[in-house]
């Protein structure tokens, strides 16, 4: 499954260069003593090891970079290994390096070099500020202070982008040869949908398949009813389908389905302080209990 881009080109260092990572492990890959299930689960936008060159070159301070992230993701899908699936997350924030994007959609507004003619300066993501080195945090203030250069964008995509896809792309051949299907469960969370009409209650759940390509929709009705039944409300695809990992590695043909998940951050955690709030132990043992149960289930159907 070819993934990466072309090469080119969390402990913290007070002395880290900025495109440089500080950390010695951008990405971590949790794996059960035995996997016993076609199930893998991804947390890309999670990470919050912040260089401190990127600190001190964002206009923002941490707490308005930081709602960026998707808190506390991998903790809440954090007994996955212990029911026999792989959790892989990322260390490193999505406002460092989205590796939820495509390896080279970038804003040339935001470099003081050209970039070269394969970087995709066109896509409606570049365009809204969330490329792959996002211009923008989710709330739309601009990150930075200066002008990047794309040494500084290569260096991100080598030592986030490409380890977070390599062992993203192992971990899905590995269980499709085991089990001779994957299902992809690639985790999020959202805001509090503030913008619905006050008669409509906002979903707890939304499920993304992109309509229906990247999941046979036996997967996606199955997860949403193991949620639906423990009092969860469920969404499908709206505003939320699916971004590059459920669309990229989504190839129902080949025995390999994509399902994303995003999950209501009121229902975990205090949004404004960016912290677990009371729910947050009740969110966790309640997808325990989801996780539980489609790692029993039968996903053989799923093969291709």
């Amino acid at each position: 499954m070819d993934t990466l881009p072309p090469r080119h080109g969390s402990a913290t260092r007070p002395d880290a260069r900025p495109g440089v990572p500080p950390w010695s492990e951008p990405v971590v890959v949790r794996r059960p003593a035995v996997q016993t299930a076609p199930l893998v689960f991804s947390s890309p936008h999670s990470g919050r090891d912040y260089p401190p060159a990127f600190l001190n070159d964002s206009r923002l301070d941490m707490a308005t970079l930081r709602r960026s992230e998707d808190s506390f993701v991998e903790e809440l899908f954090g007994s996955a290994p212990d029911r026999g699936c792989p959790l892989i997350h990322a260390t490193f924030p999505r406002t460092w390096c989205d590796v939820n994007r495509e390896p080279w959609e970038l804003d040339p507004a935001m470099f003081a070099d050209p970039l070269p003619a394969y970087v995709n300066a066109a896509s409606p993501r570049v365009g809204a500020g969330l490329g792959t080195i996002a211009r923008v945090v989710s709330t739309g203030e601009a990150i930075y202070r200066r002008k990047l250069t794309f040494e500084e964008a290569e260096a991100r995509i080598a030592t986030c982008w490409r380890p977070y896809h390599q062992a993203l792309a192992a971990l899905i051949t590995e269980t499709l040869h085991r089990f001779g299907c994957c299902l992809l469960i690639d985790c999020h969370s959202m805001p509090s949908l503030a913008t619905l009409p006050a008669r409509e209650r906002p979903p707890d759940i939304v499920l993304g398949d992109a309509h229906g390509t990247s999941c046979a929709a036996i997967a996606t009705r199955r997860v949403e009813e193991a949620l639906s039944r423990r009092g969860l409300r469920v969404r499908r695809n709206e505003p939320y389908a699916g971004g590059y990992v459920t669309r990229h590695y989504g190839r129902p043909r080949e025995g390999v389905h994509a399902l994303q998940i995003e999950i209501a951050r009121n229902l975990y955690m205090d949004e404004g302080r960016i912290e677990p709030a009371a729910g947050f132990a009740r969110m966790k043992a309640l997808l325990g209990q989801v996780i539980g149960e489609l790692a029993a289930a039968d996903w053989s159907s799923l093969k291709p």
